[in-house]
């Protein structure tokens, strides 16, 4: 009986179970994956299947032995097979859907960025290359620009002029 005796800390809680770190390589393939994911524009369905399917991690992980052949046309074998042992243990699939919505959130805010741009260099052409799509802009997104906060025009309101006494 007391085999299956769960031993409880003092609070009442389950004692934390110190988890082992990730090894390097199933971060830098689940990097690898999460940047390919992000790349295709497609994380929204990427992160709903990973969401239902994450309590079937073990069963899709032996479901991709199945389709070992056909993938490995996109991975290498050692990639491949790194992955498919990561995915059988469930906080990789966590490990996946941060990385999915952390890169998704920097491709998100560079798009924004890159249409604000465009938009403030169309202004500055001349009406004839405006109608007629003659010129290409060369924009460049400086990485500075995509960690510092949201733009400041969004995030402050309107500055009005002092009103003046009549």
């Amino acid at each position: 009986m007391s085999l299956f005796k769960v031993r409880r800390s003092s609070s009442g809680s389950q004692p934390d179970v110190a988890q082992p770190p990730i090894p390097p390589e199933e971060a830098a393939i689940i990097e690898k994956v999460a940047l390919k994911v992000v790349q295709w524009r497609m994380a929204v369905p990427a992160i709903i299947f990973l969401e239902s399917v994450k309590p079937l991690n073990y069963i899709g992980a032996q479901t991709m032995v199945f389709f070992e052949p056909i993938v490995q046309s996109i991975f290498t074998f050692k990639d491949y097979d790194i992955f498919r042992l990561a995915m059988e243990r469930r906080e990789n699939i966590e490990n996946l859907l941060q990385k999915i919505e952390a890169l998704d959130a920097v491709a998100h805010k560079r798009d924004r960025l890159y249409q604000k741009k465009l938009k403030e260099e169309r202004k500055k052409w001349k009406w004839y290359q405006r109608y007629l799509g003659i010129r290409q802009p060369r924009i460049t997104i400086d990485p500075a620009e995509l960690e510092g906060p949201e733009s400041q025009d969004a995030t402050k309101p309107p500055q009005r002029p002092p009103a003046s006494p009549q």
